[in-house]
Formats: C-alpha cells, sequence, structure tokens
C-alpha cells in the first residue's frame, strides 16, 4: 500500500490513459464499421482496427503534439519568464542556473545521483536528459504519425481511383499540415492558459497552483 501511495499520480494517469486508448480502439472500431457498411464495404475487428493506419495516425498525431508541447515548455522556461506564475521560474533565475543551483559537480550531495557527481559527456546528457528525451520521442511520433497518415492517405486516394502520393509529398501536403496544426494549436492554447491563470488564480492545495493567500506577482512559487 505505501508503494501504491508513493506512486499514486503516476498510476492513476497509467489507468487512465489504458482506459481512454481501449475506449478509442472500441469507439473507433465502431464509427469506421460505419462508414464500411456505407460504403458496402466488409467491416473489421476491434483488433484489426488497432492494426490499422487509420488507428496508428490517429494516436501518432495526438501524441507528437502532447510531446512538442512539454519539450517546447522545458526548453522555453530555462529562459523565458513570467511574473506572477507558477508555470516561471523566479524572475532573477533566468539561465541554465549556476553549477551550485543545480548541485552538480563539486557541488552534487550524497543524495545527488551517479552522473551529477560527474563530469564531460556523462554530466552533459544527464543535465539535457528531460528534454533530450521529449524530442526524441517527438520526433518519432511526428515520423510515425507521418507514415501511417501517408498509408491511410493513400488508402483514400485509392478507393477514389486516384494514385498513391509519397512520403515526401504527403508531409507536404495539406492533409498532413492541417492534422497536425489542429493538434499544435489546443496544445500551445492550454499551456498559455495555465501559465496565464495561475498568476491570479488559485487551487488550494495544488502544487500547480500558488498558496491561496499568495500575492499576484509572486514568481516561482508553489504551494
Amino acid at each position: 500500500m505505501k508503494w501504491i501511495k508513493e506512486n499514486s499520480l503516476s498510476l492513476a494517469f497509467l489507468v487512465m490513459f489504458l482506459l481512454a486508448l481501449a475506449g478509442q480502439a472500441i469507439s473507433g472500431t465502431l464509427y469506421f464499421n460505419d462508414q464500411q457498411r456505407v460504403l458496402g464495404e466488409p467491416t473489421v475487428s476491434v483488433w484489426q482496427y488497432v492494426a490499422s493506419s487509420e488507428f496508428a495516425v490517429n494516436v501518432a498525431e495526438n501524441w507528437q503534439s502532447e510531446y512538442l508541447q512539454f519539450f517546447l515548455y522545458i526548453m522555453f522556461t530555462i529562459w523565458l519568464v513570467q511574473k506572477g506564475s507558477t508555470e516561471s521560474k523566479a524572475l532573477d533565475d533566468a539561465g541554465a542556473e549556476s553549477d551550485a543551483q543545480q548541485q552538480i559537480g563539486p557541488h552534487a550531495k550524497a543524495t545527488s545521483p551517479a552522473w551529477a557527481r560527474t563530469g564531460g559527456l556523462r554530466l552533459w546528457l544527464f543535465s539535457n536528459s528531460l528534454g533530450l528525451v521529449m524530442g526524441v520521442i517527438f520526433a518519432l511520433s511526428w515520423l510515425a504519425q507521418s507514415v501511417a497518415g501517408q498509408a491511410a492517405y493513400n488508402s483514400e486516394r485509392l478507393g477514389d481511383l486516384r494514385d498513391p502520393v509519397s512520403w515526401g509529398a504527403y508531409v507536404t501536403s495539406p492533409e498532413f499540415w492541417n492534422r497536425s496544426l489542429q493538434n499544435w494549436q489546443s496544445e500551445l492554447l492550454a499551456v498559455l492558459s495555465m501559465v496565464v491563470l495561475s498568476i491570479y488564480l488559485r487551487q488550494r492545495g495544488s502544487p500547480e497552483s500558488k498558496p491561496v493567500g499568495a500575492p499576484h506577482a509572486a514568481t516561482g512559487v508553489e504551494s
């Protein structure tokens, strides 16, 4: 029970993610089969739908926009600040900060991760590992979206008796960028909303909010 309590936040989101993914698979299959019946085409099982490019592109396009959001947020908040927001560092802390502030190299503590106590390439990699991993996941999910999207797009074109397009032609097409940008704008708006609303609004007990009595101008302060 102690382990569950200590990991309850990640476990809750993992369960909700799996339920949402399963729900998407089921509802997507029902919707796809409804379209197939209208066209007089054969229906598919849930497993066949999950293995299809139609399902893959819908999942990948959402994942890549989410990881783009986190990647940009992680990198921008190193240097950019917002007065009064809990989503910002303190105004005087903009930048990569000193080794002492980051507790690395000779300033590392006994409880610091091993790579924080080293130097050279290992320290650089560990110091930038969160941004690097988020960036790589975004790039891979973007690539997966483009490949699955090309397959789904070409399937539609063949059904309309049109020639398929190459991967290069697809990633420069309005179809691809319409899919991408409609997700990007929503993610960027969500981050903007959190940055600005956390200046003036409070949620008691949440680490994403300032203490209820904290002044609006307090920056980088969390409960």
